[in-house]
């Protein structure tokens, strides 16, 4: 199985960005998943959950800010970022837990 991350980039603070994670040969449907991040010298921290049937879960940190959401029938998952800070500047990974299926990461600078 694979997930494979788009949508990083640069913004400034108060910006906004959406990622993707496309998932195959992953049993997307039956998988709750998660968003984590990982900054220069920090431990990957998780940010978000999402089950199968769509419940979300957020870190302190983001709540309010962000959304997870996901597609079972195109395999998708998203996280909407809203109201960046320089203080989520990270490389971001979706997580599959079914199989313990990490994506590649992509990164989120946010500076001005």
């Amino acid at each position: 199985g694979q997930l494979v991350e788009s949508g990083g980039g640069w913004v400034q603070p108060g910006g906004s960005l959406r990622l993707s994670c496309e998932a195959s040969g992953v049993m997307f449907s039956s998988s709750a998943m998660g968003w984590y991040r990982q900054a220069p010298g920090n431990e990957r921290e998780l940010i978000a959950q999402i089950t199968t049937d769509g419940i979300t879960l957020y870190a302190d940190s983001v709540e309010g800010r962000f959304t997870a959401s996901r597609d079972n029938a195109k395999n998708m998952l998203y996280l909407q970022m809203d109201d960046l800070k320089p203080e989520d500047t990270a490389v971001y990974y979706c997580k599959a837990y079914f199989g313990q299926i990490w994506g590649q990461g992509t990164q989120v600078t946010v500076s001005s």
